[in-house]
Formats: C-alpha cells, sequence, structure tokens
C-alpha cells in the first residue's frame, strides 16, 4: 500500500504573524497554490494532491510533535537550511548525517512548532 498522507492543519497562536514564515517556507517546498478560507492560511501543491493549513488558536502551546518535510537530495536539504534563517525559523539544527541514508536539519517556527527537512537515501 502506498503512502496516504493528504494533509496537516497546523495551529498557531497568531496566524497574520505566521503567514510570512510559512509562506516562504513552504513555497520553497511545492506548496504553491494559496485557497482562499475563512480564518486560514493554505496552501496546496500544483496539483491540488495535498496541503498544509495553518490557523489560529490564542490556547496553542508547542509541543513534542514534529513534521518533518522530504528532500529530493542532500543538496536540497542544504540549501533550503540556509534560507531557514531569512524566513524566520529559530533553534536550527544541522544539516547532518542522523542515521545512515537520514540527512536532515531541524528547526521550529516562529511560535516553537518543531519541523524537519529530510532527505532519506536508500542504504545497502
Amino acid at each position: 500500500m502506498s503512502a496516504r498522507f493528504d494533509h496537516v492543519d497546523l495551529r498557531v497562536p497568531d496566524l497574520g504573524a505566521a503567514i510570512p514564515f510559512y509562506r516562504c517556507l513552504l513555497s520553497e517546498l511545492g506548496f504553491v497554490r494559496e485557497a482562499q478560507i475563512e480564518n486560514w492560511f493554505q496552501l496546496e501543491t500544483e496539483d491540488g494532491s495535498g496541503f498544509f493549513g495553518i490557523t489560529e488558536d490564542r490556547n496553542f502551546r508547542p509541543n513534542a510533535n514534529r513534521i518533518a518535510f522530504r528532500a529530493v537530495s542532500c543538496p536540497e536539504v542544504d540549501a533550503l537550511a540556509c534560507r531557514l534563517p531569512q524566513f524566520g525559523a529559530r533553534n536550527i539544527d544541522g544539516p547532518s548525517l542522523e542515521a545512515p541514508g537520514y540527512y536532515a536539519v531541524f528547526f521550529e517556527d516562529p511560535f516553537g512548532n518543531r519541523l524537519e527537512i529530510v532527505h532519506r537515501a536508500r542504504v545497502g
């Protein structure tokens, strides 16, 4: 069975402050079509097969959950890692080889949501 990932609905404490960060990050990751939905910021893939939505929850507190985005290569991880500070990412760790075939950069959005960009290479 193939993967059945469809979308992410993320909460942040301030939607207006989140939009610049996520507009930059998500457009680099292939989410390029903006959907107009009241009280949401949502970017979709070009073909509409997936989306990443963000809405405001004033009571939101970050936790240990992490969302990982797939990169097509290690150089793509490196290039995106270099851009993360420009987007407003914080607590950037890496990029580095975390395990054989697992090259990643870990970071947080401006509100403490934990994110990752990873390239998985076939090992063996």
